[in-house]
């Protein structure tokens, strides 16, 4: 049952994909300031929310594992902290791409981005963690520690416009500008798209992971 359960997100992911590039480039509005660069915002907003859910399975995780030391929660919590860093490396691509034509420079340290830029780091971390270390025991407990206390970091990257003069955009939480209906359209399309990429490379993760396992324990 689990495997066809997986086999269709495979399958949605992969129709859902080609269908939230169209929204973004054909149905979505061209924003009447910045242009075509603000489809951008599409990916960009998408990422950071898969970075964060996958951060936050990383921490729930991380959670069981120490209290249960169930390896499939461990190896969800590996799964979930490498593809969480993947996206928040492509945040921290897409964004510059986005704030050259918008600011007119590459990078500003606004709170946002540097908060973002300091979770990625915590992250490599983390997968560094798992792999120069040779205790099995040891590294998964040093990296569930690591993935509960690096979550930290999420909500102050959520917050940061709030907490600190931003100039970075708030289009999508309270007392932002707001955004054109089918914009919005665009936007959770997007966000279905990439939650389904999320779920799929979790599970293929997790599957290699159990491989491993098998391997290593011959």
């Amino acid at each position: 049952m689990r495997h066809k359960i997986m086999k269709l997100v495979d399958i949605c992911t992969v129709i859902m994909i080609p269908v939230a590039l169209w929204f973004a480039f054909v149905y979505a509005p061209i924003e009447a300031r910045m242009g075509v660069v603000q489809k951008i915002f599409y990916f960009h907003v998408s990422s950071a929310w898969v970075g964060f859910f996958a951060l936050f399975m990383t921490l729930i995780c991380s959670i069981i594992f120490l209290v249960k030391r169930s390896q499939k929660a461990d190896a969800l919590a590996e799964a979930s902290a490498e593809i969480g860093f993947m996206f928040c490396l492509i945040v921290c691509l897409t964004g510059p791409i986005w704030a050259k034509p918008t600011w007119g420079a590459w990078w500003t340290w606004d709170p946002r981005l540097t908060t973002t830029l300091i979770l990625m780091f915590i992250y490599a971390a983390y997968i560094l963690l798992r792999k120069f270390m040779d205790d099995a025991e040891r590294k998964a407990k040093y990296c569930a520690v690591l993935g509960i206390i690096g979550f930290v970091n999420v909500p102050i990257v959520f917050l940061s416009i709030q907490l600190w003069n931003s100039i970075h955009p708030n289009v999508v939480q309270p007392g932002g500008g707001g955004l054109h209906p089918d914009m919005r359209t665009a936007m959770f399309v997007s966000l279905a798209a990439f939650t389904l990429l999320y779920v799929s490379l979790a599970n293929k993760r997790t599957r290699l992971a159990a491989l491993e396992r098998k391997i290593y324990d011959k």
